[in-house]
């Protein structure tokens, strides 16, 4: 994204593009396929999260990776639309709305997931370079570690660092807020993490 654009963005045209890049983020992907699978409630398995690492706790590889694509795929799309409607602020607001659509959806009583390929699909639409690092970054450490939370918890760490460098200031303080709330999302793997007990990629349960 080019920061050099104009950033004039009034205040409907802002609540139009975070409803509706927040309501395209609250799909519940990972819930709707495992039900169509005949799984259940994916909130009843593992750890109850909607997200991709909990589908993968089911012992479907491909309803997880299909989880995965549409999760970000939300993500993208709320910062595009609302970008493509209104301007790079309101992609901006879109990519924070999407994330957090995803983390508190409406449509579960605001209990969601934790907001990691949406965060990464809203970091594709904004910087495309800095969501291939971050891609990267988590693959290197789930394959060398196994962790999933780690994984995040690099990635985000990093995110912002990357996103300055390819998109600006402005997207880069959007990217740490999106990983901030990722982080916060995250205090329980935190904790575990501190006390050695985090499950690994791929167990169940």
């Amino acid at each position: 994204m080019n920061d050099s654009a104009a950033w004039t963005l009034s205040l409907p045209d802002a609540a139009i593009a975070i409803a509706v890049a927040y309501l395209i983020g609250s799909i519940p992907f990972g819930l709707v396929i495992t039900r169509l699978a005949g799984l259940g409630d994916i909130r009843k398995i593992g750890s109850g999260n909607i997200g991709a690492t909990n589908v993968l706790r089911t012992g479907n590889k491909g309803l997880a990776a299909l989880t995965l694509l549409l999760d970000a795929a939300k993500g993208a799309a709320g910062p595009l639309i609302a970008g493509a409607w209104f301007g790079p602020a309101a992609a901006l607001a879109g990519a924070v709305a999407a994330v957090l659509g995803h983390m508190f959806p409406v449509w579960l009583g605001f209990r969601g997931g934790k907001g990691v390929a949406t965060g990464l699909g809203a970091l594709a639409a904004l910087a495309w370079p800095s969501a291939l690092i971050a891609a990267g970054v988590w693959l290197l450490i789930a394959l060398t570690a196994r962790i999933s939370s780690l994984s995040a918890l690099v990635t985000t760490a990093l995110a912002p660092l990357h996103a300055w460098y390819f998109a600006g200031p402005r997207t880069a303080l959007t990217v740490a807020i999106v990983c901030a709330l990722i982080w916060v999302r995250h205090h329980q793997n935190i904790a575990r993490l501190l006390k050695g007990e985090e499950p690994r990629i791929g167990r169940k349960g």
